[in-house]
Parts: structure tokens; sequence; C-alpha cells
């Protein structure tokens, strides 16, 4: 047998649960908006590792979209987890969209908004039609 591939997995422990958790990143955190995305992200001194949340309102349509968005956005964290910072609990909102969301996009905004957060640039505004 070969050498087993280290495991990427999201453990429990890397993510939000709680109420009180998504409530602590959303009130202290820093936010960045995207094309896909708005990031809300909240510096920890405890070293728990990097943990997400993730924010799905019924306004993206039934509960099989929900969770087909909530599969990505998860599989989007973990792809890119190893590369972000160590001290991060992050909140993931995916923009209301009628076409599919597209997992290297996700991906792809994904660190470029953290690395935003991390840079401490200000929220980009939309602009508005």
């Amino acid at each position: 047998m070969s050498a087993a591939a280290p495991r990427l997995g999201l453990p429990r422990r890397a993510r939000l649960l709680s109420q009180r958790e998504f409530r602590r990143v959303y009130q202290r955190g820093r936010r960045q908006n995207g094309k896909l995305l708005t990031v809300v992200g909240l510096w920890q001194r405890d070293g728990r590792g990097t943990r997400v949340g993730l924010s799905v309102s019924k306004d993206h349509g039934s509960a099989i979209r929900r969770n087909k968005i909530k599969r990505l956005l998860r599989e989007a964290f973990r792809l890119e987890r190893p590369g972000l910072p160590p001290n991060l609990e992050v909140v993931l909102i995916p923009r209301v969209r009628t076409d599919k969301l597209v997992l290297s996009e996700l991906r792809r905004e994904l660190v470029d908004l953290i690395g935003r957060l991390g840079r401490g640039e200000q929220p980009r505004r939309r602009d508005r039609p």
C-alpha cells in the first residue's frame, strides 16, 4: 500500500455552528463584497484555526438549491483552507444569482476577498444601475 494522502476534510471544529458564533463575527468582523460572495471575517487570537460559517437565505430558492450552494461553498473553503490564515473566522454569504455557481470561480473569489480582508482594504462599493 502507498502512503495515505493528507486528509483535506472539513472537521466540525472548522465550522461556526452556534448563533452566538455567527453573531460575534457579524458584529465585530469586517466585510468584503465580491461578484459572487460577501465575506465577513473576524481575526481571532486563540488560534483555533480557520473556521467557516455559511448563510444562504431563502431568496436563493428551494431547499435543494440552497443545499447545493452550501455544498459548493464548503468545498471551495475546504480546498483553499490550507492556504488561508490560521486565525480567521469567516461567514460566507452568496449573492443571489440566476446562473449556476462554478467552483473554480468561487475558490478564486474566496481567496481574493480574504486577501483583501487581510490587507485591511475598505469594502468596494457596488455601482448601482
